[in-house]
């Protein structure tokens, strides 16, 4: 099955129900409509459905079809069941998003920075530091750490555009999983200076070890989000025995 097809049709349904094409609530077209629509197989389809299923936009209803679940929300709602950057969230979210690269460098890893992100010791990296923005409000303070000998020729300016961009569409890397972990962490100095945190000394913390199709950990990122504007969202589903 074609991935590309399969891809066009999910983030085109993805985009109707995002966009209200497609009411809360309501019923998607019959899936011999969407056949007929896309010109594409029912398995095409099936495995479309199957996706917005997994990420939470849809409900499917046996003998009734397929129902939109999906409902915007005002806070800043992250996935945590995919893998999207930055830019693909702002937009999902319909929200202006920017970013700044406060610090690029480069490093190579040692004992302690091993320890820290999963990387060998001697691994040549690039390391930033880079504030998001949604609407103008400093919301994201992310530390990036890169394989220098995976993500070739990053650039401050690619950095501050769209670094997964860059990766899929320049360097035709796929990335495939990310290992996460969230916490809640006091606020450093460097939180304090960028994230206009109030009367907030906490944040919400994810970290997250990022592989290719060759099973190599290319990225480790440590994300600290404004606790008011946080929100992570998932759809789990109970399996039975």
């Amino acid at each position: 099955m074609p991935k590309t097809k399969y891809d066009k049709i999910y983030q085109d349904l993805k985009q109707k129900i995002e966009s209200g094409e497609y009411e809360f609530q309501q019923l998607l077209p019959s899936e011999h409509m969407l056949i007929e629509e896309y010109d594409c197989s029912r398995n095409t389809i099936r495995r479309s459905i199957a996706s917005l299923v997994r990420d939470g936009y849809v409900q499917t209803l046996q003998g009734k079809g397929v129902r939109n679940i999906f409902q915007s929300v005002e806070q800043n709602a992250f996935t945590l069941g995919s893998i999207e950057s930055f830019k693909e969230s702002s937009l999902r979210n319909h929200r202006q998003g920017r970013t700044k690269v406060l610090l690029f460098t480069e490093l190579t890893i040692d004992q302690k920075l091993a320890k820290k992100t999963g990387f060998t010791i001697g691994t040549e990296v690039y390391y930033l530091q880079r504030l998001h923005f949604l609407d103008d409000k400093p919301l994201i303070l992310n530390h990036n750490y890169f394989m220098k000998d995976i993500v070739k020729g990053l650039t401050r300016e690619i950095a501050e555009q769209s670094i997964y961009e860059y990766l899929e569409q320049q360097l035709h890397i796929s990335i495939v999983t990310s290992k996460r972990v969230m916490t809640v962490e006091k606020m450093t100095q460097i939180d304090e200076k960028y994230l206009e945190l109030g009367d907030y000394n906490c944040l919400a913390v994810i970290t997250s070890q990022t592989y290719n199709a060759d099973g190599i950990m290319f990225e480790f990122t440590q994300s600290r989000h404004r606790p008011d504007y946080f929100r992570f969202q998932d759809n789990a589903v109970r399996r039975t025995t």
